[in-house]
This record gives C-alpha cells, structure tokens and sequence, in this order.
C-alpha cells in the first residue's frame, strides 16, 4: 500500500509539474546500458533472434531459452523428446508422406489431445491448477512434456514445433494475455487452432472474448500470424517473466531492447519495458522521497528523462489499440476454468 500511495503522489506532482521542465538531450537509454552490461544471456539472445528467417529453428531456440531459466534443462534429451513426439505422428500418416496437410493437421491434434495408444493413453491437457497461466515452469517445454500439463505458451509452441517438423504450414499468433496456433490451408486462409483444447477459433471469436479492439488488430499487435523469427519472441516472453522476477529492471531493459528490435511493435516487450520502467522510478527516486519537490536538484534531470521515456512509451502502447484487461472479461475466463475443473474435463479450458 505504501508503494502505490508513494508513486500515486509521484504521479500528481509531476502532472502539475511536467510543464515547467526543460529537457535535455536524452541520455535515458545510455544510462540504463551502462548499468547493466550484456551478460551471456543476451549475447546468446541477439544470436538467436538475429539468424536468417530460414534458419530459425523454433525447437533449439526453446531449449536455449529454457536453460537461461533452469541451467539443470536437458537439452539434448528435450530435443529428442521432441523428435520422437514428430516421429509419433508421422507414423499415423496414411499412405505416410502421401497425406494432405488437413489429414497431418488433424492426426497431429488428435495425437496430442485424444487418449490412445498413439500417447499411452495420457493426452496433453490444459493445467487447471494454474488458472491465469502464470507459472514459469508451465511454459517450459522440458516441464510440459514431462507432465503432460501445459499452458497457452507451451501448449500452442509444441503444437508448432512439432507441426513444423512435419512440414506443416503453421505458426504461433497473439491475443492479450493468450498464444495460439495458426495453420495455412491450401487455399492461403489461416485457420486458427486453439491449443488448449485441440479445437479452432475464430479471429472474431477471439476478439469479443478478450476485448481485442479494432485498432489493435489494424496495428497487427494480435492475431496475426508470426514470422518464425517473431515466434521466438513468445519464447522470449517467458525469460522477460522470470527477468523480471529475478533480475534488476536495467537488465529487464535490456531484454525488451533485444525483442523491440525484432518487433517493435511486440506488445508483451512493451508492456515489460513500462513495468520496469517504474520499479525503476520506485526504486531509485520515489522508495527515497515521498513527492518529486522533494529529490535533489542533482537528481532531477536523470529522473525526467526517465519520465519523459515512459510517458513516450505509455502513448505508443495506446496508440497501437492496447487496453487493460476488464474485469469482465478476467470473470469470464476464471468462470470457464471453474467449470472445466467441475466438469473434469481432461482436453483443456
């Protein structure tokens, strides 16, 4: 209560007061680098996410990711474990490669979500425990397939990798708060496949249920499909969650340098940046002085600047048709889950 009361009492003064600043010439972006040097994370990231569109390897790129997580991750063991999960769809094809991609798509479903001999009789699901799909370890691709147990980040990511490995055309694609699968038919329409469940979804099925504004779809921050270089920033979306519970904001910045270079309009960075733009603000100006009148003159200009890039940030996250979650819409997504988990439904939400 106590931080929010401080930043709120932040926030006032500086609106009364913001027009009275001078600028000087930024050196925000400077200063955030200088405190935290690149570290072999990110040098192992810019590599990653700097490859050749036809050299990104979705399932590799996972393994290092997950690593950075959890340096225990197998990696050679989760990429044969993938493998042979490929392997055991491919061995369902009728007449094997001679299948159309349809049959592919829907022996690869029915693989990972229908109980049979194909999967010991131990389907994928949704995991119910973990309602807003929050834990780290659920998105971890290593976890999920050991458990069997996943989430709307490892669900739709294994869904593609394994697609992918079949040859299929298939991608991830974004929703607030949500990660699917997109497959290109033959006829070049985009079929979008929810993965949590096995089935499909409409693009304006997704919007009315999670408040997608027409103006965030026009930007193409949702629902669109993603190049395969763009799909390895979902895995980077899990390593900015767990940089943001176990690292310093600078380095959470640096982070979200190395995914706004790919895709400047990603909004998941975006949203991680303005966050760690404020613990920032918190932790070096605001946990010291109740109101901004109250800081050194010598700090003032650092801290404006910082301002002066939030405020910048706030704005381009408005005006690509970003909005915050409804209640409404948070009601009705925790009232599926509770009926689901009534219901023991074993397919996912």
């Amino acid at each position: 209560m106590e931080r929010g009361g401080r930043m709120r009492r932040w926030f006032i003064v500086l609106v009364i007061s913001v027009a009275t600043v001078i600028w000087l010439p930024s050196q925000a972006a400077s200063s955030l680098r200088a405190a935290s040097p690149k570290n072999s994370d990110l040098r192992i990231l810019h590599s990653l996410l700097r490859q050749p569109e036809e050299r990104v390897d979705l399932a590799r790129a996972e393994v290092v990711i997950e690593r950075m997580i959890d340096p225990t991750i197998d990696e050679k063991a989760t990429l044969e474990l993938l493998d042979a999960w490929a392997s055991k769809v491919k061995a369902r094809f009728p007449g094997r490669d001679a299948s159309s991609n349809e049959a592919k798509v829907a022996l690869l479903v029915s693989t990972l979500y229908q109980p049979g001999p194909w999967n010991d009789f131990h389907p994928f699901s949704y995991d119910l425990n973990d309602e807003l799909g929050l834990s780290i370890p659920g998105k971890l691709m290593s976890h999920y397939l050991a458990s069997r147990k996943g989430n709307c980040v490892s669900m739709p990511v294994l869904f593609v990798i394994l697609g992918q490995k079949l040859g299929l055309p298939v991608t991830l694609a974004t929703a607030p708060h949500h990660v699917f699968a997109k497959y290109q038919r033959d006829s070049g329409e985009w079929l979008n496949i929810e993965a949590t469940t096995g089935g499909t979804k409409s693009d304006s099925k997704y919007q009315a249920e999670l408040g997608i504004t027409p103006k965030a779809v026009a930007s193409g921050i949702y629902l669109r499909p993603l190049s395969r270089r763009e799909s390895l920033l979902i895995l980077v979306g899990t390593l900015m969650q767990f940089y943001e519970r176990n690292r310093s904001p600078e380095q959470v910045m640096l982070l979200t340098d190395a995914a706004l270079d790919i895709d400047p309009k990603n909004i998941v960075a975006l949203l991680v940046r303005r966050n760690a733009y404020r613990r920032i603000v918190y932790e070096r100006y605001a946990k010291q002085y109740p109101t901004p009148d109250l800081m050194p003159l010598s700090m003032r200009d650092g801290y404006m600047d910082i301002y002066r890039n939030q405020v910048a940030l706030a704005r381009k996250i408005e005006n690509l048709g970003w909005v915050p979650e409804t209640e409404e819409h948070r009601a009705t997504y925790l009232q599926s889950v509770q009926q689901a988990k009534a219901g023991h439904q074993g397919g996912g939400l």
